[in-house]
C-alpha cells in the first residue's frame, strides 16, 4: 500500500469517527417528540405548553451558537465537542425524572438546545478541516446526512419503545446513552484540527467581506428551511390532526418519516447543484400546503406525504447551506460561519410555537395557510438570485454550487 493511499485511509477512517460520532448527539435531540403526546397526558399540557416545550429548545440553541463557532477557531474542535458530548448524553439522563416536572421538561430541552449549538456547528466545521479543500461538499454531505439520520431514527425509535416498551419515558433515552457512549469512543480517535491560537472576539459571525452579501442574500433565506419544515411536521401537525387515541408510535413514525425524508434529500442534494435551494423551499411550501388538507380533513394518512415533502425540503436547505458555507468560509473562520449559518437554521424550530400562536388568534387553518407563502417567496427570491450570478467562490471568483 502505497504512503498516499494509507493517508487515504486514515482519513476516511477519521471523517467515518466523525461522522458517527455527530450521529450520535443527534439522535438524543429527537427523542422527546413523540413523548410529547405521554407529556401532555402526564402533566395535563395544553397544546401552546407542548410546542413552548418544543422551541424553548431553539433558545438554548441559538444563544450556544453565539460563541460556540468562534470559540472553536480559537480554543480548538475538540475542546468543545468531546466535553459537549458528554453534557448531551447527561442530559438524556434528567431527562427521567422530567416526566413528572414540566420546569425540568423545559430545561431539559433547553440545555438539550446548548449541545446541539455546539456539537453540530462545530462537527461540522471539524469535518470540514478534515477533509481539506478538495474535500468539502463530501464533508458537507457527511454532516448533513449524519444530522439528518440521527434526527429521523430517534422519533421512530422512542415512539415505538414508548409505545410497547416498558417505561416509556425512561428507556429511550437510556438507548440514547448506550449508543452515545459508543460515540464517544469512536469521537476520541480523531486528532485536532486548529493548531494555531487565534485570540479575539467569541461573539461574532465570522463573516468574511466578501461572503456578507451571499450570507444574506442567499445563506440565511436557506437556512431558515432546514428546520422549520421538519418540525412542524414532526411536531405542530400531529397534535392539530392526531386524535388522543392514537398511540406515540403513530407519531413517531410520522416525525421519522419527515427527518428520514430529510436525511435521503440531504444525500441528494449534492447533485441538485444551484437549485437545492429553491427546490427545498418549494418543497417545504407544498408540504405546508398538504398539512393544510390534513388539518382540514382530519386526514391521518395525509400527514405522511406531507411530513416527506416537508422534510425532504429541511434536507435540501441543509445540504446547500452546508455547502455554500464551506465555499464562503476561510480556515480561520470555519468554525464560527457554520454557527451563523445553524443560528439561522435553527430559528426555524420556532415556527411550530409562531403557528400556534397565530392560530390561537386568527384560526388554525388560516394561519398555517397564510404560512405557505412565505417559502415560496423564499423559493422564487432563491431562484431569481441564483440565476442572476449568486454567490462566489471564495478566492477564484467563481460562482460555486449550493447544493
Amino acid at each position: 500500500m502505497t504512503g498516499a493511499a494509507a493517508g487515504q485511509r486514515v482519513l476516511r477512517r477519521r471523517l467515518d469517527a466523525l461522522t458517527f460520532g455527530l450521529f450520535t448527539v443527534a439522535l438524543g435531540t429527537n427523542i422527546p417528540t413523540p413523548l410529547l403526546l405521554v407529556y401532555r397526558r402526564t402533566l395535563d399540557l395544553s397544546d401552546a405548553d407542548l410546542t413552548a416545550v418544543f422551541g424553548c429548545y431553539a433558545i438554548g440553541l441559538v444563544a450556544a451558537l453565539t460563541v460556540s463557532g468562534a470559540a472553536s477557531d480559537r480554543f480548538g474542535r475538540r475542546a468543545l465537542v468531546l466535553p459537549f458530548a458528554v453534557v448531551a448524553g447527561l442530559v438524556s439522563l434528567l431527562f427521567l425524572p422530567a416526566a413528572g416536572s414540566l420546569p425540568l421538561l423545559y430545561a431539559c430541552r433547553l440545555l438539550q438546545g446548548v449541545v446541539s449549538g455546539v456539537v453540530f456547528s462545530v462537527a461540522n466545521a471539524w469535518l470540514q478541516d478534515l477533509a481539506g479543500p478538495e474535500g468539502q461538499r463530501s464533508a458537507a454531505t457527511r454532516g448533513a446526512v449524519s444530522t439528518s439520520l440521527g434526527f429521523a431514527i430517534a422519533p421512530a425509535m422512542s415512539g415505538v419503545l414508548a409505545q410497547y416498551g416498558p417505561a416509556p419515558t425512561t428507556l429511550p433515552y437510556l438507548v440514547h446513552v448506550a449508543v452515545l457512549v459508543v460515540g464517544l469512543g469512536v469521537l476520541l480517535t480523531v486528532p485536532e484540527t486548529v493548531q494555531v491560537r487565534r485570540p479575539g472576539r467569541l461573539m461574532t459571525l465570522g463573516l468574511p467581506p466578501e461572503a456578507r452579501r451571499p450570507f444574506w442574500a442567499v445563506l440565511a433565506p436557506t437556512a431558515v428551511g432546514v428546520f422549520a419544515f421538519p418540525a412542524v411536521a414532526a411536531t405542530l401537525l400531529p397534535l392539530l390532526v392526531v386524535p388522543d387515541g392514537v398511540g406515540v408510535a403513530y407519531a413517531g413514525v410520522i416525525a421519522g418519516v419527515a427527518l428520514g425524508a430529510s436525511a435521503a434529500a440531504a444525500r441528494v442534494g449534492r447533485r441538485a447543484e444551484r437549485g437545492a435551494g429553491p427546490l427545498g423551499m418549494a418543497l417545504g411550501a407544498l408540504g405546508l400546503g398538504l398539512g393544510v388538507a390534513a388539518i382540514v380533513a382530519g386526514s391521518e394518512p395525509l400527514l405522511l406525504p406531507s411530513s416527506a415533502l416537508m422534510g425532504a425540503g429541511g434536507g435540501l436547505c441543509l445540504t446547500a447551506g452546508l455547502t455554500l458555507t464551506a465555499r464562503l468560509a476561510p480556515p480561520h473562520a470555519r468554525g464560527a460561519m457554520n454557527s451563523a449559518f445553524y443560528a439561522f437554521a435553527y430559528a426555524g424550530f420556532g415556527t411550530p410555537l409562531l403557528l400556534a400562536w397565530l392560530g390561537s388568534r386568527v384560526g388554525t387553518v388560516p394561519a398555517v395557510s397564510a404560512f405557505v407563502a412565505v417559502p415560496a417567496a423564499i423559493a422564487a427570491w432563491l431562484w431569481f438570485e441564483l440565476r442572476r450570478g449568486g454567490p462566489r467562490r471564495r478566492g477564484d471568483g467563481a460562482a460555486p454550487s449550493t447544493g
